[in-house]
């Protein structure tokens, strides 16, 4: 008897339609941009600094956390990075002193940054009506999400009255681990309620993180095959893998 199931979110719950780097770069360029209007008004902002500077600054550096997480599997939250940067260009002398910013501000930045993205992802057609048939079925619901900000994934699903349905949410940036580290997995299985029924889990995904994380903590799983194919995306060599192809299928799964 399934007792719970943690889903993963982008490409599992919610899908970005026509993905392509291009596109996530842009949709990121348009946040850091209003970013800037946060800082000048903070007054630390010196007219003489260009945006194309500040942009290609904190790209560079967001680039390189990036890999850091994926070789240390440790998250590095966006607003860590916006401190970071901000840190550096001030040593640099580019900016004025940042002593009174402080972490609400670090933290609306990073929204900020990834607001334009908040306009981008859309849950799938069966995603509301699964979710609400298995909440019916008395069935704990969690979400675990590789994203370096909580808030946004917060707020996309409650722009879509989708958090309701949710029994606990987690993210790579609230835990400080990312997918497929066993610990994420472990600890939310505890804030689910579930913690002595792992064998009565199953962990949904559309990718190699979800699978192998899942196996990691001894939880069930089940790949959402998607229609995209990503760069360097990892293989999943497990014989038997269930597999689906729309979420609503998982509704099959476990009568």
């Amino acid at each position: 008897m399934v007792k719970g199931i943690i889903f993963d979110f982008g490409f599992t719950l919610f899908y970005f339609d026509n993905p392509s780097v291009e596109r996530y770069y842009e949709c990121f360029k348009k946040g850091l941009v209003k970013s800037i209007d946060i800082l000048k008004e903070k007054q630390i902002w010196r007219e003489e600094v260009s945006n194309e500077a500040f942009i290609k600054k904190f790209t560079k550096r967001r680039e390189h956390f990036f890999r850091k997480s994926i070789k240390t599997k440790t998250e590095f939250p966006t607003s860590l990075i916006f401190q970071n940067v901000l840190e550096s260009l001030r040593e640099e002398n580019i900016i004025n002193g940042i002593d009174h910013i402080d972490q609400h501000t670090y933290d609306k930045l990073a929204e900020i940054y990834h607001s334009c993205e908040e306009d981008e992802w859309e849950p799938f057609e069966n995603t509301r009506e699964t979710l609400k048939t298995l909440s019916e079925k008395n069935i704990k619901i969690a979400l675990i999400s590789n994203h370096p900000n909580h808030q946004t994934i917060e707020n996309m699903l409650n722009k879509h009255d989708l958090a309701i349905y949710f029994n606990y949410i987690m993210t790579s940036a609230k835990y400080g681990k990312r997918k497929p580290d066993p610990d994420i997995f472990l600890f939310t299985l505890e804030k689910m309620g579930l913690k002595n029924h792992a064998n009565s889990v199953i962990v949904c995904g559309d990718e190699y993180a979800d699978i192998i994380g899942a196996q990691r903590a001894n939880l069930q799983s089940i790949l959402l095959e998607r229609k995209y194919k990503f760069p360097f995306e990892k293989e999943i060599n497990i014989s038997n893998l269930r597999k689906i192809s729309n979420i609503s299928e998982i509704l099959d799964v476990i009568e």
